[in-house]
């Protein structure tokens, strides 16, 4: 597939409109969760307000990235800029692992701890609101992100998901707690829960996207199905070095094709962009190619060496 989605105006304008909606939903309900939590006495629900609150730091770095990793290949990165959605991504699972890895403290570490004064039902009113608020910014959000194959948008989609989830467990303690004090333990165990499941979220964000850093080829199956394409191709009579790579949402491609020796460079010429072209309209999410012509002779050899 060819990188479309970086070229249309209307990229930028997508992922900044579902952005700016999360940005404005985190801090409207960071304050709401503040004032129950203050007015209701409760210690979980001030501090899924931090939680919350600590939302908007990735939705302020997705409007800033998103200039950047859509702006169009220059002289100085002729591979484009998609690497920044990869950093930006990056960014939002460490951001994800440290409030997973938080909870996880804070609830292991207090589990044993006596609780204070039941909270009141403002409190379990403001984490109730925060969990339907954040389920449907976690269901527009990742919609938004899949129709744009933007890692960074499902990211941060998952990051809504989190902040939903942690509040999960603190309208349970706080509506327990309102009809029996003696279940206030269950925030305790539900944060147990919720943060192995955060914490579980930030590896499957975190670890495809460290891996397009450090330059990971595409999986077997993929690489299998370029090959077939190429090989597909009138006058390709095999494919070697194949090697592929990660920018963004995307793949860049290199290979070598064996065409007829005796032919001449206008017609090898055209049977590399017919692979190219094939490539990109039908591989996987693939954003550029390069292709290497090696003749071979009318016995089947390269001039060049065995095939690799």
């Amino acid at each position: 597939m060819s990188d479309a989605p970086d070229r249309d105006s209307g990229y930028v304008g997508d992922v900044q409109r579902v952005t700016w909606a999360g940005l404005v939903a985190n801090v409207l309900l960071a304050i709401l969760k503040f004032v129950g939590g203050i007015l209701g006495s409760s210690q979980a629900i001030v501090a899924d307000a931090v939680h919350t609150l600590s939302d908007s730091s990735t939705d302020v770095a997705i409007l800033i990235g998103v200039r950047y990793w859509s702006m169009p290949p220059d002289e100085e990165h002729p591979h484009g800029h998609r690497r920044i959605e990869t950093v930006v991504t990056s960014v939002i699972a460490l951001a994800l692992l440290l409030v997973g890895a938080g909870l996880l403290y804070n609830a292991l570490t207090t589990l044993r701890d006596p609780d204070a004064d039941p909270p009141g039902w403002i409190a379990f009113a403001a984490a109730a609101v925060s969990i339907a608020t954040k389920e449907a910014l976690y269901q527009w959000t990742a919609a938004v992100g899949k129709r744009l194959r933007s890692s960074a948008l499902t990211a941060n989609a998952w990051h809504h998901r989190s902040d939903a989830l942690s509040s999960v467990p603190a309208a349970l303690a706080v509506g327990g707690a309102a009809l029996s004090p003696n279940w206030v333990f269950l925030d305790h165990v539900g944060a147990v829960v919720v943060s192995l499941f955060i914490l579980q979220a930030a590896w499957s964000i975190g670890r495809p996207a460290l891996g397009q850093l450090i330059d990971t080829g595409a999986p077997k199956q993929d690489r299998e199905r370029i090959r077939r394409i190429a090989l597909a191709t009138d006058g390709v009579k095999h494919v070697h070095a194949l090697r592929t790579r990660y920018v963004g949402h995307g793949l860049q491609v290199d290979l070598h094709i064996h065409v007829d020796g005796g032919m001449s460079v206008r017609a090898g010429h055209d049977i590399s962009r017919r692979v190219k072209r094939q490539l990109l309209n039908e591989g996987p999410d693939i954003l550029d190619v390069v292709v290497h012509l090696e003749p071979v002779d009318d016995g089947g050899s390269s001039t060049r060496g065995q095939p690799s």
